[in-house]
């Protein structure tokens, strides 16, 4: 009898171990095939012609779609009342302000490398806390500022000495570089106001994750529809990916694995903690700068090596010197380990 605590310990042990080995393996697949087919989509040439797929709001509308329909389906599937916990409107600037930041993030792939963006997410820290000052009236500690300034300086070494060779498909100039950091600029911007605007929303109202999954890219979806039919993209779309299914596969395997990763971080969030997750975060964009220079050939310089050191050491230091991690929401599929510590965005 004496034996059987120890036994049931070495139980729950094993037990923990095994979730922890899945969420890992779920977070860390997902989001790396999600990001090489981000870059492939938007700077690989399809078909013998070398057509470049130029559609960044037919990505977001089929990415949110998917996210709409399994969200309203965990919804009727767990017999949760549907209508809206919020005023409608609110969940549309959340949808805007979404949309303008993946459609900023997939148009940056035109002119900057997969690695350059990845490594630029980290640099969130900033447009967030700015953001949580002027809507929340948050106060930052100074090591806030301190992990802040670090994750910008080795993120502006890594973007200001790119290593020869590393090519734009649209442009070769200069101006290439600068319109893609302003397309960055605008994904930080945005960003950070959703992250911040969603944090609102989940102190404001009674409000589930699911909830303002579903009526957020419900309006994500309607509002993208009417910008390609506005733009007059949409049969364009359609044409380059009837004509190329190779795109139409990967379009559909991104928009897959954007929704599947969704449920991974809310399993990892709710078992784990925040701490456990951030973690995990800064592993996968370490990982996806490493997988994109092998996939796609993207040489490294010297300098954004030691850009990428003092990032990444920056961003590990920071979830094991923080204390108290804040809850994270499953809507942060990408870089929640470069932010605050805050409640749900």
């Amino acid at each position: 009898m004496a034996e059987q605590p120890s036994q049931l310990m070495q139980k729950l042990k094993e037990n923990k171990m095994f979730k922890m080995a899945f969420a890992v393996a779920g977070i860390m697949s997902t989001l790396l095939v999600y990001g090489v087919l981000q870059e492939k989509i938007m700077r690989v040439p399809y078909g013998p012609d070398k057509e470049y797929f130029k559609y960044s709001l037919f990505l977001v509308f089929c990415n949110r779609i998917t996210t709409s329909a399994v969200s309203g389906g965990f919804l009727l599937a767990s017999k949760t009342v549907l209508d809206p916990v919020a005023p409608i409107y609110k969940y549309c600037v959340v949808s805007v302000s979404n949309i303008l930041t993946t459609t900023c993030q997939y148009e940056a792939l035109k002119y900057v490398s997969f690695p350059v963006q990845t490594l630029a997410k980290c640099a969130k820290m900033i447009p967030v806390m700015i953001w949580g000052t002027v809507i929340m009236q948050k106060k930052y500690t100074g090591r806030d500022y301190l992990f802040a300034f670090l994750v910008t300086l080795g993120c502006s070494i890594f973007i200001l000495f790119p290593a020869e060779g590393d090519i734009s498909p649209y442009s070769r100039g200069r101006e290439s570089t600068v319109w893609g950091v302003s397309l960055m600029l605008g994904y930080l911007g945005f960003d950070g106001f959703t992250s911040t605007f969603q944090d609102k929303l989940f102190k404001g109202y009674d409000m589930g994750i699911h909830n303002q999954i579903f009526y957020t890219t419900l309006c994500s979806c309607m509002i993208s529809f009417t910008g390609l039919l506005l733009q007059g993209n949409l049969p364009m779309a359609i044409d380059f990916v009837t004509r190329h299914n190779d795109c139409f596969i990967d379009i559909i395997i991104l928009s897959t694995v954007a929704t599947v990763s969704q449920f991974f971080i809310s399993y990892t969030i709710r078992n784990f903690g925040a701490l456990a997750f951030a973690t995990i975060m800064t592993t996968r964009q370490l990982v996806s700068i490493l997988l994109s220079c092998v996939w796609f050939a993207h040489p490294l310089s010297a300098e954004q090596l030691i850009g990428a050191v003092i990032v990444f050491g920056t961003l590990y230091s920071k979830s094991f010197v923080k204390s108290k991690p804040g809850p994270l929401s499953s809507e942060q599929t990408e870089n929640e380990a470069s932010a605050p510590a805050r409640a749900n965005t």
